[in-house]
């Protein structure tokens, strides 16, 4: 089998292969991977026994393999071949420090590990998320019952096939309010964000809408990482309507994922405004993602 692009097809095998992995990061869910494919250069193969991405950007890298851990060490070698006969320096990306330790174990000194900062998700307790309670919370919280006291008529819904057409409209004049279309990176991120609506159901993506005076002022998508993790990939809200994100943020963890005892939101992508936004809800962790050379 050669490299080739994400289709909706091949979600059943992907799937086999990434929920394998359980520390899996917010960019490794069959969704995430089909919807960025579309901006970024991505295309998969199976290499030996294992599931393989290969990131076509300059530098050129691989992912680490996806399969049984006694396939992995086989698939590794197998690149190593394949980036020394392409002319390309061996390169991994969003490598997990517990994906690092095995390459230790199977060949101790070979590789070095750089992590990258701007990548790391922000994993969060969902029940702290969802209760707002205690100090450290109070600011959120405030701004939740200021949505509510603003807005008396407010409501969440699930989203469904009779409410993702005004998400969409919404997204639509979200773009225009932030300049997405003079922005790469922001157009890029709303391509994502309305392609995720429009395919919700095939990418089995669950959502969440939030209404004020009966228009939709903010919505969410996420889906399940691995048994005790959700992850958010998209959360969108007026900036002029106060408390729209942190409303959404715990409406959304409240209906739709409160069994988990984690949930991803993400990385920060370098962002100032948005690293401090994450960090003002405390995550438990950061689940950090390298780039692995010789």
């Amino acid at each position: 089998m050669d490299y080739k692009k994400v289709s909706l097809e091949d979600r059943a095998l992907l799937e086999r292969y990434l929920s394998m992995k359980k520390d899996r990061c917010c960019d490794m869910t069959f969704a995430n991977i089909y919807l960025w494919s579309r901006q970024y250069p991505t295309e998969f193969e199976m290499k030996g026994n294992c599931l393989v991405f290969r990131d076509m950007e300059s530098p050129w890298s691989f992912s680490f393999p996806y399969g049984a851990e006694e396939d992995q060490k086989e698939t590794i070698e197998l690149l190593e071949r394949q980036a020394q006969e392409e002319g390309h320096p061996f390169r991994l990306h969003l490598v997990t420090p517990s994906d690092f330790e095995k390459l230790e174990c199977w060949y101790p000194g070979k590789y070095k590990i750089t992590y990258v900062r701007d990548v790391a998700d922000y994993v969060y307790e969902t029940e702290k998320l969802i209760s707002l309670s205690g100090k450290k919370y109070h600011g959120k919280k405030n701004h939740v019952n200021k949505f509510k006291n603003t807005y008396p008529d407010w409501s969440y819904e699930k989203l469904t096939d009779e409410n993702v057409e005004d998400c969409f409209q919404m997204a639509l004049k979200w773009r225009t309010q932030n300049g997405c279309e003079e922005d790469e990176e922001k157009r890029a991120e709303m391509c994502v964000t309305l392609n995720a609506l429009r395919l919700y159901k095939e990418l089995h993506l669950t959502g969440g809408v939030l209404r004020a005076e009966g228009r939709v002022v903010a919505f969410t998508l996420g889906e399940k990482l691995n048994p005790d993790m959700f992850v958010v990939h998209i959360e969108k809200a007026f900036a002029d309507v106060p408390g729209a994100y942190p409303m959404i943020n715990q409406q959304f963890l409240l209906h739709e994922a409160p069994e988990y005892l984690y949930v991803n939101r993400e990385d920060d992508a370098g962002s100032d405004g948005l690293r401090k936004a994450k960090e003002s809800y405390r995550p438990v962790f950061l689940m950090e993602k390298g780039i692995v050379t010789h």
